[in-house]
């Protein structure tokens, strides 16, 4: 893990995720140079064209920080997000985020501005905090890991979106249309903290952000993430209906409601294997983590990591200036303070 603390004016490794266009692309990087180069402040700053290219291109720049005593910044969605923190973790430097996602949870939960100008500045008068990893078999997440209905989600807004646009209605329409499919239950073997467990669900969920279970309005498994766990949320309800009246309860943040509590299994944990059997002996399991959607063996190992990813966040007690794109660097942002909270 990186010290405690950072000099003044350590550099920063930005990795750019291109995914949204060229146009929008150039202006993020205007942005991002624009407000670093007011505040004299040293970096590098390397724009991601493919998605196969992150973890090589974030490699490079995490060993690079890693060696000038700089911080790891990525710069997209939660799924960009992911990827570069997993190589500040393996490379051990510090890390800092400039959100562009559609939702965002990571930055939200965490203080960072949506605005990037604003994420900038933040960036610029942060302090490290120590942050909770999950991890699923060998890799991290930081927002979200789950099976069954949920990568599914994924996926289909991932075309929707290329199709109609990236926005939160795209997402959410997407998600009604998927439910709408037929889709098969799991049947799952859990061990949970050396305890057995068998359930049958759509979809396995497992949060590691307060923001999102507060959002939902499950505030017990907020409390657990804040207090060194992870929370797993299930629904037990069959059919297209039951789903989407459980959707349109998370939307609404009633998922805790009285009145729903027999409609979800949810606990919390620090370890837990998941066995789905409703797979063949020797076929992996679809996951989904932090938005990004990959295959996995089974069964699944979800543990928090013992060491903590050293994050830049913003101090909440100084407020950001400007609105919008103003790139008029606030006064506090001149400050330079790196040292661990």
């Amino acid at each position: 893990m990186p010290t405690t603390a950072l000099q003044p004016n350590a550099p920063f490794f930005i990795a750019l995720n291109a995914g949204s266009g060229h146009a929008e692309t150039e202006e993020r990087r205007s942005t991002i140079e624009s407000v670093l180069g007011e505040a004299g402040r040293q970096y590098q700053l390397t724009t991601i064209d493919r998605p196969d290219a992150i973890d090589q291109v974030a490699g490079q720049l995490a060993q690079q920080a890693a060696g000038a005593g700089g911080v790891l910044v990525a710069a997209g969605g939660d799924g960009t997000i992911n990827a570069v923190a997993r190589q500040a973790i393996e490379h051990g430097c510090a890390f800092g985020v400039l959100p562009q996602g559609t939702f965002n949870y990571f930055g939200r939960a965490h203080g960072i501005p949506e605005d990037l100008g604003q994420a900038v500045h933040a960036l610029l008068a942060a302090r490290l905090h120590p942050v909770q990893v999950g991890m699923v078999n060998d890799r991290v997440f930081l927002v979200n890991a789950s099976i069954g209905l949920y990568p599914k989600l994924l996926e289909e807004r991932e075309i929707d979106k290329k199709q109609f646009g990236r926005s939160r209605l795209v997402a959410v329409l997407s998600a009604i249309k998927t439910i709408l499919i037929p889709h098969r239950r799991l049947r799952l073997v859990l061990q949970i903290d050396g305890k057995l467990q068998r359930l049958r669900t759509a979809t396995f969920f497992v949060g590691n952000n307060r923001l999102q279970m507060e959002q939902v309005g499950i505030p017990p498994l907020s409390d657990a993430v804040e207090d060194g766990k992870l929370a797993a949320v299930a629904p037990r309800t069959k059919g297209k209906l039951g789903m989407l009246w459980l959707m349109l309860h998370g939307a609404l943040g009633r998922l805790g409601s009285p009145d729903q509590a027999d409609q979800l299994t949810t606990f919390s944990f620090t370890q837990m294997q998941v066995k789905v059997r409703t797979l063949a002996r020797r076929r992996k399991v679809k996951v989904a983590m932090d938005g990004e959607v990959t295959h996995m063996a089974n069964p699944l190992a979800f543990r928090v990591m013992e060491d903590r990813l050293l994050l830049l966040k913003p101090d909440p007690e100084l407020a950001l200036g400007g609105e919008g794109s103003d790139h008029q660097a606030p006064a506090y942002a001149q400050r330079g303070l790196l040292s661990i909270r």
